[in-house]
């Protein structure tokens, strides 16, 4: 599974960093969501879609 997010749509909600923390960091000071992992383990792919799914600036897609 790959995993890609686009900063510049990020909004900083957060909601990705709850649902898959070993994928997903917010930087402290701007709010800005990082990506910590590209290739995350396919056991990861819930916690991967839920944070799709809960992202409202849709800047979140994964897939194969």
């Amino acid at each position: 599974m790959k995993v890609s997010l686009d900063q510049e749509l990020c909004v900083g909600a957060g909601l990705c960093v709850l649902s898959a923390p070993e994928v997903f960091d917010q930087d402290e000071s701007s709010g800005v969501v990082t990506l910590l992992q590209e290739n995350p383990d396919p056991a990861l792919e819930p916690a991967v879609a839920e944070a799709a799914d809960l992202c409202p600036a849709r800047a979140i897609r994964y897939g194969s």
